[in-house]
């Protein structure tokens, strides 16, 4: 591990000096290299999901699983981090004092960055060109179940590097994936320069925790979408099929549906009628008195399923709805169905998400959607980055000062 940080802090003044089109060609290459190299990573990715099938619910082998069709789009996000605009180097604010002194407030890398992540493979491509685009190096450190998977990629990663005389150590994979090796980059002050998990709530909490470099915590999804009374019930209906059904196993799929009691008698039994027989419906009390289902849990309000399961209750109005927000969201994804504007003011204010939503989906907090290429992460904290994170977020600022022989 040692050595491994090390070649990663000597990489960075190499990768900080590539130009942009350097950065945008290096890109380039990832991609042709990632799609020449597919057989050698769905191979790798067969392996894993061998070893993987009886150990983690059927769901969770979604996340894991590659296709040529999720390879080529993996190339293609590379592509787009290509074409976005270089944040390196940006002049965010300028101030010229009376005297001539000019201050610029500059975009900057971070310089090395890990990135501790779980089964899904295709972070390892988008963490290692969003890195790369913003001047950084990275450190990536999977999860077992896509070990293999994942280092297939990097393989690949390297190879289209090497291509064009490029450093292989702007991205890194740790081949240890014992606990122990998750523990030393949250302790490795002085090489490493940010940490970003990616992962369940156990994950994202150790590192919170116990790490002693800079975090950004990448939250869990406890995603809600409120149908208030005035809303469009077929457009509700849409919307929750889709946040709940379309991919369950990711961290923006609803977690919790808050409905109100004005139209819960009517609302409910479509409900049921177009998702009850593929959605677990774990049900409150007054929900139960009108659908068949589960009885909600004492837990099942705070839980992130990431499966085919919804708990549904009953609230007064909006008020209600965003202190049951206010007390169980994880600060990733809400949504409000309505088409009362006084309502909307109430969510879209007062609900303290990284993304508020209005007759909209949940699946759309995503860096690719946002227009961001791919992301590094969700970000449910408040300091630095919030949000999905793209290229922007992965850089700092310092300040240049051009004088003339200034002197105080």
């Amino acid at each position: 591990m040692k050595t491994m940080l090390e070649a990663a802090k000597a990489a960075k003044a190499e990768i900080n000096r590539l130009t942009t089109e350097q950065k945008n060609a290096a890109l380039i290459a990832m991609a042709d290299a990632l799609l020449a190299q597919e057989a050698e990573i769905l191979a790798a990715n067969a392996l894993d999901l061998e070893a993987a099938r009886g150990n983690v619910p059927d769901v969770m082998l979604d996340r894991l699983l590659l296709t040529s069709a999720r390879i080529a789009g993996m190339a293609q996000g590379i592509r787009e981090v290509a074409a976005l605009p270089d944040p390196v180097g940006a002049v965010l604010e300028e101030y010229k004092r009376a005297d001539g002194l000019l201050i610029q407030k500059t975009a900057v890398p971070m310089g090395v960055i890990a990135i501790i992540y779980e089964s899904r493979p295709n972070v390892t491509s988008d963490a290692a060109a969003l890195a790369l685009k913003s001047g950084n190096v990275c450190v990536l450190r999977g999860g077992k179940e896509a070990f293999r998977s994942a280092n297939a990629i990097v393989n690949a990663l390297k190879a289209g590097l090497r291509s064009l005389g490029i450093t292989e150590n702007a991205v890194n994979l740790v081949q240890d994936i014992t606990r122990a090796s998750a523990t030393a980059l949250m302790t490795a002050n002085g090489y490493i320069d940010l940490l970003i998990p990616r992962g369940g709530a156990g994950l994202i909490n150790a590192c919170v925790q116990n790490a002693t470099v800079n975090v950004i915590a990448t939250g869990t999804g406890i995603c809600h979408v409120y149908v208030e009374k005035s809303a469009d019930q077929d457009m509700a209906l849409n919307i929750i099929e889709n946040a709940k059904t379309s991919r369950p196993s990711v961290c923006n799929a609803e977690e919790v549906l808050l409905v109100d009691k004005a139209i819960a008698a009517e609302f409910l039994p479509k409900l049921h009628a177009r998702i009850g027989s593929k959605v677990e419906l774990r049900l409150d009390p007054m929900a139960a008195t009108i659908i068949p289902g589960v009885p909600a849990g004492e837990k099942d309000f705070d839980t992130e399923f990431l499966d085919y399961i919804l708990a549904v209750k009953c609230v007064e109005d909006v008020h209600e709805a965003v202190a049951h927000i206010s007390a169980h969201s994880t600060g990733h994804s809400e949504a409000i169905v309505t088409r009362d504007a006084e309502a909307e003011a109430i969510f879209t204010t007062v609900v303290d998400s990284s993304s508020v939503y209005v007759n909209a989906s949940t699946r759309f907090t995503d860096g690719g959607e946002f227009g961001l290429g791919c992301e590094m992460g969700i970000s449910t904290q408040k300091l630095h980055a919030r949000g999905p994170m793209g290229l922007r977020e992965l850089t700092t600022y310092k300040y240049i000062i051009h004088g003339n022989g200034h002197i105080r």
